[in-house]
């Protein structure tokens, strides 16, 4: 994994976090905290009962757009705490990005003609129903056909090629969005809160994109593989 990344578990956290902060939201996912001091990757992965190789694995998806693992690094690397970390994931776009955000529009809504915060609003409230949806049917169908695998029981209850076809582009919406704030947001509005809607909603699609990436090539594949062993 070292030459398709510029760390190693012998390299230090410290390091790896300054040079790419946006790592910073994948440790709570992982149960893991700030306060490295000058500890290894792989001394703080193994503190936190995480394998240095999966988490290695998730940072390099995280910060290429290119990469892309091989099947013998899926089939090598414990993925116990994948599932975990993509359910994690989910919480934390439904209890506290998203609420978050949805609290900026409706004071920036108050500064709008009822009609256009309407529409504004409803927007919004439909694009956080879709992520729900979406949400809810990995974690009914997914998610468990994924576990049953891991503790090598048989699932033909679910295929992945079902979730490949559901699967849909939830970040996408969100560029809708700014696209409305930037063209219809009112005068009287700018200020504080729209920055910092706006500055929320990148960050989220940003976050959202690097999740789908994770989905689309270490889930997907991992998973296909495993069913096939399985077959």
């Amino acid at each position: 994994m070292a030459k398709d990344f510029l760390y190693d578990s012998t390299s230090k956290m410290s390091e790896l976090i300054s040079s790419h902060p946006e790592l910073v939201m994948m440790l709570p996912r992982l149960d893991m905290t700030l306060g490295f001091g000058d500890r290894s990757i792989g001394d703080v992965c193994r503190r936190h009962g995480v394998a240095p190789e999966f988490f290695l694995l998730m940072c390099n998806v995280y910060t290429n757009d290119n990469y892309v693992p091989t099947g013998q690094t899926l089939d090598d690397i414990d993925m116990s705490r994948l599932v975990d970390y993509l359910r994690r994931s989910h919480n934390y776009y439904m209890g506290k990005r998203l609420p978050h955000i949805e609290r900026h529009l409706q004071h920036i809504s108050i500064t709008m003609p009822a009609k256009v915060a309407k529409v504004f609003l409803e927007f919004f409230d439909t694009y956080k129903s879709e992520v729900g949806t979406h949400f809810a049917y990995e974690e009914q169908h997914v998610f468990p056909h994924i576990e049953a695998m891991q503790q090598c029981r048989r699932d033909d209850t679910y295929q992945m090629s079902s979730f490949i076809d559901a699967h849909s582009n939830i970040e996408d919406k969100l560029d809708d969005l700014l696209q409305i704030i930037f063209k219809y947001l009112p005068e009287q509005a700018t200020g504080d809160d729209a920055i910092s809607v706006v500055h929320d909603i990148l960050m989220l699609s940003h976050d959202l994109r690097k999740h789908a990436l994770i989905e689309e090539k270490i889930l997907v594949p991992y998973v296909t593989r495993l069913e096939r062993s399985m077959a």
